[in-house]
């Protein structure tokens, strides 16, 4: 009797330290750039590791005139590249996949990206394990799952100057057993499929890209802004929500001091974090 209550108690025991050293952090590198860790496990996700100022502005958008990227990297590409197991791709755009990225990732580490288009050119630049989150897929025990995003108003996808520099892009979902669930939405605006995706599977972490970048003779942004954020904080009170891709990159009209200013205006301390590069927190 005693030998069994003892058992009990070890697997009870064990149980409960399983779920108390669960624990996910995310890592703000720069611009969309972010390492997320699931205990063991880690995500770099759209990485763009050039040195400050390496390319031209993007033409055709507000501010072009300014090199790309603005600020520098926390640290060595080497020193990011560290202990990272897979690399999350949510589109092609060269501030979420640049040619740094290309030449310093090690072309046998695995590639998770969007559709067959994006796995296409990865694979001609050399990396051997490309693949396709089209629905879900799991990854060491952590599930993603492929949430469509919306890169700008429906208006720009019919315009002949915007359409084809204009792509797919991709949020994900990363769950798993007894951790928090974190839902990165990528380059979007808010759309009904984000709605469906935050009631689906209530992430407690959100990461949003919210610089609010803007192309040339439209007034909507092509990624989310401020008040994006208050919709969040609205839709998902119980959520931390990370509010990235500001200050790194030509386009983005909100910076990181708009943001703050905002988030101190409305009250929201609580609910967003505003990383600068390097800064890293554990939820």
């Amino acid at each position: 009797m005693l030998k069994k209550l003892l058992t009990g108690i070890t697997l009870l025991t064990g149980l409960s330290l399983g779920i108390a050293n669960a624990e996910v952090s995310y890592q703000h590198i720069r611009n969309a750039t972010g390492k997320l860790s699931y205990n063991d496990v880690t995500f770099l996700i759209d990485p763009m590791l050039a040195e400050k100022g390496y390319y031209e502005g993007f033409a055709g958008t507000f501010n072009s005139e300014v090199r790309n990227p603005i600020l520098n990297l926390p640290d060595s590409p080497e020193n990011i590249l560290k202990d990272v197991d897979a690399v999350v791709v949510s589109h092609t755009h060269l501030d979420h996949w640049d040619d740094f990225a290309v030449k310093l990732i090690d072309k046998s580490l695995p590639i998770i990206v969007q559709n067959e288009t994006d796995a296409s050119i990865i694979k001609k630049q050399g990396f051997k394990d490309v693949r396709i989150l089209s629905s879900d897929l799991e990854f060491k025990g952590v599930t993603l799952n492929h949430i469509e995003g919306m890169h700008g108003p429906v208006e720009l996808f019919s315009d002949p100057i915007y359409k084809d520099a204009m792509m797919n892009t991709m949020g994900i979902v990363f769950t798993r057993k007894n951790e928090k669930t974190t839902f990165v939405l990528g380059d979007t605006i808010w759309t009904g499929l984000i709605d469906l995706a935050l009631t689906k599977y209530q992430p407690e972490l959100i990461v949003m890209n919210t610089g609010y970048a803007k192309v040339l003779d439209y007034n909507e942004s092509i990624i989310m802004g401020t008040e994006d954020v208050k919709n969040m904080v609205m839709k998902m009170p119980k959520s931390q929500i990370i509010a990235v891709h500001m200050d790194a990159i030509n386009h983005c009209t909100v910076s990181r001091k708009n943001m703050h200013d905002f988030v101190k205006l409305h009250h929201f301390e609580k609910n967003v974090w505003i990383p600068y590069e390097g800064d890293k927190k554990t939820f």
